[in-house]
């Protein structure tokens, strides 16, 4: 399947779960309608829409102010924080939406991932404005003026850019089964080269079974690294599996090798996780070439640092093992955002 191809399936998917939730939510698009014309808004089923990362949309100029008149904002246009909480229930699980028994008034989409309004929030500023809690301030805030959320009860999306997953521990009996992805800060994008060896990200996924626990890691670079190989032009991604035996209390099998992506897996894969295959039609295998095996006991900590070693220069791997970051980087972040503090402050 080529890129257009795969371009054509996933434009084909999105429309197809389009009009299936806005036709499973006929009775909920019908109430809101009732509701907005006794708010003196009138609504055809055009201003209703599906988007997937936020949930079934109305959409029209001045939808939310006339939603919550007489609520009004101030003379920039933004409303008192304040006076939203009382109007409005909040969920610290759920920053930038604002809940009503009806509909959800949203914070203003310059917020959400790259401005566009079809995105999830961007990590971390409206959370962290959400659980501000300074009774010596005041909060005001822009919200998207246009479009409500109808799907009161719709999923929530919680996301971050460096962390998120469990830690590890040297216990690894105790770690539970899931996925852990690590990033750079997103601070330190003009020095990655320097600080995390031009690492986009590193993925984590522990699997349990009766008497093993698997591990799986994938190191995947900045999108300007790329390599040669087998005459054609990759993205090069190195990759770790290990087995540990719980009743011996030690790895038994580590083993390495270097994936290598198109440029078409590369885009798909780097902001997904190890349970991609499983959630997505367009299942990945990229070309793989192993470097490295050991069979036998490996101790915990033999293995932590023959890890660490093999993703050479990936502060992330030592973040991930010991839950900081070697002094060095520590220091030059620490360097980097005071000149920030200093530069933002003239």
């Amino acid at each position: 399947m080529t890129y257009d191809d795969m371009l054509a399936d996933y434009h084909r998917q999105q429309k197809a779960r389009r009009d299936h939730a806005l036709a499973s939510n006929r009775e909920l698009i019908a109430a809101f309608r009732s509701f907005a014309f006794s708010k003196g808004v009138s609504l055809t089923i055009d201003n209703f829409d599906y988007v997937m990362k936020v949930g079934i949309i109305a959409a029209a100029p001045d939808l939310t102010r006339r939603l919550i008149s007489p609520l009004s904002p101030d003379r920039d246009g933004l409303y008192s924080f304040a006076n939203l909480s009382t109007r409005f229930s909040l969920d610290r699980f759920q920053p930038g939406y604002l809940f009503q028994s009806n509909f959800v008034a949203m914070a203003h989409p310059c917020f959400r991932r790259v401005l566009y309004e079809g995105n999830h929030f961007a990590p971390r500023f409206i959370e962290m404005f959400w659980n501000f809690d300074n009774l010596k301030s005041s909060r005001y805030l822009a919200l998207d003026d246009d479009r409500v959320r109808i799907d009161v009860d719709g999923p929530a999306c919680m996301e971050r850019d460096t962390w998120f997953g469990a830690l590890f521990s040297r216990d690894i009996a105790s770690i539970p089964e899931g996925i852990t992805k690590l990033r750079p800060p997103t601070d330190t994008q003009r020095i990655n080269s320097t600080f995390f060896a031009d690492s986009y990200c590193l993925d984590i996924k522990w699997t349990a079974g009766k008497h093993v626990r698997s591990f799986q890691a994938l190191e995947l670079k900045s999108e300007i690294v790329t390599v040669d190989y087998q005459c054609r032009t990759y993205h090069p991604a190195r990759y770790v599996h290990a087995e540990f035996d719980i009743s011996e209390g030690a790895f038994r099998h580590f083993d390495g090798a270097i994936q290598y992506l198109s440029r078409e897996e590369y885009q798909q894969r780097r902001d997904s996780d190890f349970n991609h295959n499983a959630k997505s039609r367009s299942h990945l295998k990229a070309c793989s070439h192993k470097v490295f095996k050991i069979n036998g006991r490996v101790e915990v900590d033999e293995w932590s640092e023959l890890f660490c070693h093999f993703l050479a220069g990936n502060p992330l791997a030592i973040e991930y093992i010991s839950g900081s970051y070697p002094p060095h980087i520590d220091n030059a972040l620490a360097m980097i955002r005071a000149k920030q503090d200093q530069y933002d402050s003239r």
